[in-house]
């Protein structure tokens, strides 16, 4: 009996998404993109959790999320042909939420600002300015994002199950009112917290899975914990399963259309715009080149191919966004475990997003699952393993490519923020040339990327 080609059987999949020419088959992008789901749909609960605080009602917001990430990733797949899924940006979704809140501004203005800045993403996007920055970005560089993008992921995972935690944790409340700094800003957790022991063994789990190379394992390591955290009583049953969109409490007319662009166009908003724009356009890039890593999608350049299409597709999510009552959205660095369970075409990415579609009616039944990190947090904690192994890519025999590699990777972590790294390695990478005496290695979009990135720090809000 002969061994099935890839994508042979695919029969319309195989031929609008090109299956066999990216050595994958329907069952692998399908699985992808479940993996993919997994991995992300927390953002169904987090981001309405976090624009709350900007003043949006939870119901029409959690809506308006799962509706962006059905948009961008739908478009993302059939548009841009690549498993990369779309949603609402974390970081970005709490600068909008709390770093904009000391301003006093309106969620209208807010997403007035989300609008405009989607917009000069889709102008520089068509111009072909976008790639070119991109592509005149070091492969060192690159490559440093992929493991500062993992690392940051197994942070997250780390501190989501509670396998690390933060120092004050468990503290008297007046003792921790007055210590100003703690000394160790992060601390082991409790070990002997049921949580943290089924999150290691949901990461011990998954390891083993893919060392077996058993397809499908992220998503098996997850199914798998949460099934057995529910077995010991601490899942919780949702209270219902089903509700209609778009009715009672999950209805959109609260904030679809609600923004105000008229005001962000004046001078007092360009700080704001300036920031919007600096995070998103970084996190996207630093989030197709830690995909591109994960998957050996990248050339031998580190470039992404034909990077335009997601790159519109990125616009058009940052646009459509706040359009129906959400924040900056994008391609989502989490697509990378459903890039590791194999998945190369956009069909795992529409799979995503009929994922996302079919939540929509499951709102009550998801917001409990997703709150469990510890069956989701080794997942992130496995992708992030594996996208480290780009630091082998790092040239450190250089000290004018290793240190703003390293500079981008260690503070993506330790301010927890993607666009903190990224701008501060692109703004130290062209002065270390310039101080060295080897301006010759630099390229204009280097130099106009590092001076983006001091206006960011000196001009935009930073945090």
């Amino acid at each position: 009996m002969e061994e099935e080609q890839p994508g042979v059987s695919g029969g319309v999949l195989e031929r609008y998404f090109r299956l066999s020419e990216h050595g994958t088959t329907v069952r692998t992008e399908v699985v992808g993109g479940l993996t993919t789901f997994a991995t992300m749909a927390y953002i169904i609960v987090v981001n309405p959790a976090i624009l709350k605080f900007a003043g949006l009602p939870v119901g029409p917001s959690t809506v308006a999320t799962i509706l962006v990430a059905v948009f961008g990733s739908l478009a993302m797949g059939l548009y841009a042909n690549r498993p990369l899924a779309v949603a609402p940006y974390m970081g970005e979704n709490a600068f909008v939420a709390f770093g904009l809140t000391a301003l006093g501004i309106g969620w209208q203005l807010r997403l007035g600002a989300v609008f405009v800045s989607g917009l000069l993403f889709l102008l520089i996007t068509v111009l072909r300015v976008r790639t070119w920055l991109a592509n005149s970005i070091s492969i060192s560089m690159k490559h440093s994002f992929a493991v500062g993008i993992g690392l940051f992921l197994a942070f997250i995972g780390l501190y989501e199950t509670g396998i690390v935690t933060s120092f004050a944790e468990g503290m008297p409340v007046p003792q921790a009112e007055f210590i100003p700094r703690p000394p160790v800003p992060v601390k082991l957790g409790n070990l002997r917290d049921i949580k943290v022991l089924l999150a290691i063994f949901g990461f011990v789990l998954t390891t083993v899975l893919l060392c077996r190379k058993v397809t499908g394992a992220i998503l098996w390591g997850i199914f798998t914990t949460a099934v057995l955290g529910t077995i010991v009583g601490v899942g919780k049953m949702p209270s219902q399963i089903v509700a209609l969109p778009f009715t009672g409490d999950l209805s959109l007319e609260p904030i679809a259309f609600k923004l105000d662009i008229t005001g962000v166009l004046q001078l007092s908003f360009l700080p704001i715009l300036l920031t919007l724009f600096i995070m998103s356009f970084l996190d996207t890039l630093g989030t197709l080149v830690g995909v591109g890593s994960a998957g050996n999608m990248l050339d031998e350049r580190g470039n992404f191919p034909q990077m335009e299409r997601p790159m519109l597709v990125d616009a058009a999510a940052c646009i459509v966004a706040p359009l129906i009552g959400s924040s900056t959205s994008g391609a989502f660095i989490e697509s990378a475990a459903g890039v590791r369970e194999g998945a190369r075409t956009g069909l795992a990415a529409v799979t995503t997003a009929a994922l996302f579609a079919v939540s929509l009616f499951f709102i009550p039944l998801v917001q409990p699952l997703q709150q469990l990190s510890y069956a989701y947090g080794p997942a992130l904690i496995a992708v992030g393993v594996m996208m480290v192994g780009a630091v082998t890519k790092i040239d450190f025999q250089d000290p004018t490519e290793s240190v703003p590699a390293f500079v981008t990777l260690v503070m993506i972590v330790f301010t927890y923020n993607i666009g903190n790294g990224l701008t501060a390695g692109l703004l130290i990478y062209p002065v270390l040339k310039l101080a060295t005496g080897r301006a010759a290695e630099l390229n204009p979009g280097s130099i106009a990327l590092g001076l983006a990135c001091l206006a960011y720090y000196i001009f935009g809000l930073p945090h």
